[in-house]
């Protein structure tokens, strides 16, 4: 019997190995395919590669893997905000309420955030939309944020992270064959998620060029050329701007954002405006201006028409809550009946994590002055802020201090978003191996140093130009010797493939200016 039974499995496993795979490469989602992100792309699986072989006893010529391509900042070692976790940890475990170790404000806070959950508990499922309290705290906050412009809470939505409000909006947006088939429009160099989301969605994008000479400005003329251009293949429907920059690292000036709504508003374009960087402000020079803002002091001709949906998240800021998956989105001017079907569409994910809307609340909702957390709070919050400030100005005078490496300031976000020279002999090789020059060099700036940066071809960049961005989240220490073992190994680099050329000043590409003041 038991004979039997073993010659029956074999033969049903070889039948289904006669019948093949229902799923296979050929019969895959062409879209998927087409999906790329380069921030978690080829380089980062090296980087795991290596990781694992040191954990195995694999010699390396360094002591460890620096992950300097994602804005992941507790995993670079940022610790918690403790107000944050104090309110998620109440919300989650309802009988800490009786601790002493617990302020009042905390619980305060979660005991409200739980009356608005199913049966009290977070582990319910919320309205698609997101809690109702919460949701009025996000419109409080727009509104002590903008100075007083009103924001109607049943116009905030609560997502998984802005990624998926992204995305569901862009859903909305993409129609059409063909000619009328949605255009996009977005800032090169961008954040992987625009151009990965448009493949998905078979969209058509409208790469728009920042001015890296200006230290990354938006400039209206280019994005005209661009809508011009786009109109021959495409209906342009969609202008998303990243403010502050991602991967560049520029906060746009208010004169800036009234010259893109201005356009918006003429063309007719759907405005999504990429704000979590909002609290990532280093340069004395730049403040953050909200597209909503900006708009409302246009007058109501722009106020009441233009399309506009704004993006906020737990992840970045003075918090760095990546894993919570929290954050918000508010939509303005969006037909009542369009507003419907976005409630039904998101109705299909049921609702974001419970766990993150309790972060977002308090990031949008954090101690006031009279109460017991407000101190200690606003020490972490300005200890982190005043860390990245340092940090920004390190990296800027670092990098700028490497022949053939021009940086532009890093006036908000996470990043660093440096033009590299990259010499002919080492484009040449990079090319027979089927590697665009920036990912060459970051593969080996990797295999020597064990530093791990994303190349600025998996962002966009102007063609001829070579670039890679890198997080300013490692600690200062840590920074100062990924910065330090960068200088080195980009000066071996040069000299390498630069023996048998004429001298690099007479072939490296036009360097960015460092402009680092645009006016207010």
């Amino acid at each position: 019997f038991a004979f039997s039974t073993g010659e029956k499995k074999r033969q049903t496993a070889a039948r289904a190995g006669l019948r093949g795979k229902s799923l296979t490469m050929a019969t895959l989602n062409p879209q998927v395919k087409a999906v790329e992100y380069a921030v978690r792309g080829p380089i980062v699986m090296k980087a795991g590669d290596l990781e694992r072989e040191m954990q195995q006893g694999v010699k390396q010529p360094f002591a460890e893997v620096i992950r300097a391509n994602i804005g992941d900042a507790h995993a670079m070692g940022q610790q918690p905000i403790t107000f944050l976790r104090q309110v998620v940890a109440l919300c989650c475990f309802p009988e800490l309420m009786h601790s002493p170790a617990f302020p009042e404000d905390a619980k305060q806070r979660a005991r409200r955030v739980l009356q608005d959950c199913g049966g009290h508990s977070v582990g319910s499922y919320s309205a698609s939309q997101g809690v109702d309290c919460i949701r009025r705290d996000v419109a409080d906050y727009i509104t002590r944020r903008d100075r007083g412009v009103p924001s109607d809470w049943s116009d905030v939505y609560l997502t998984t992270g802005a990624s998926d409000g992204i995305m569901s909006i862009l859903k909305l947006l993409v129609s059409g064959q063909g000619p009328s088939r949605t255009g996009v429009m977005i800032p090169i160099p961008q954040y992987p998620l625009y151009s990965a989301a448009i493949s998905e969605l078979e969209a058509v994008q409208v790469n728009y060029y920042l001015d890296e000479a200006n230290c990354w400005a938006l400039d209206t003329e280019e994005l005209q050329r661009a809508h011009r251009a786009a109109k021959q293949h495409c209906q342009p429907r969609v202008l998303c701007i990243i403010n502050p920059g991602n991967p560049t690292g520029q906060v746009q000036s208010k004169k800036c954002i009234e010259e893109v709504l201005h356009f918006a508003h003429e063309e007719n374009l759907f405005v999504m405006a990429d704000e979590v960087y909002q609290d990532n402000v280093y340069s004395a020079d730049c403040r953050f201006h909200s597209f909503k803002k900006v708009l409302f002091e246009m007058g109501p001709e722009y106020f009441n028409s233009v399309e506009l949906v704004s993006f906020h998240s737990t992840s970045k800021g003075y918090t760095g809550e990546c894993g919570f998956r929290g954050g918000y989105m508010e939509v303005l001017n969006m037909d009542p009946q369009v507003k419907a079907q976005l409630v039904k569409l998101l109705s299909v994910r049921l609702c974001p994590p419970v766990s993150g809307q309790a972060a977002m609340d308090v990031i949008v909702n954090p101690p006031r002055e009279h109460e017991p957390s407000y101190a200690q709070f606003t020490k972490e919050k300005n200890t982190v802020l005043d860390s990245l400030a340092h940090k920004a100005r390190l990296t800027e005078q670092i990098l700028n201090s490497v022949p053939g490496i021009k940086c532009n300031p890093v006036q908000g976000a996470m990043y660093a978003f440096p033009q590299i020279y990259i010499p002919p002999a080492a484009v040449e090789e990079a090319e027979s191996l089927s590697l665009a020059p920036d990912m060459f060099y970051c593969l080996k700036l990797l295999e020597e140093t064990g530093i791990c940066v994303v190349p600025g071809s998996g962002f966009g960049q102007r063609q001829g130009t070579y670039h890679f961005r890198m997080t300013i989240l490692p600690s200062p220490d840590k920074l100062q010797i990924l910065l330090q073992k960068l200088k080195e190994f980009h000066l071996h680099f040069l000299e390498e493939y630069s023996q048998a050329e004429p001298q690099m000043s007479s072939s490296n590409p036009e360097q960015p200016s460092h402009a680092s003041k645009q006016p207010d």
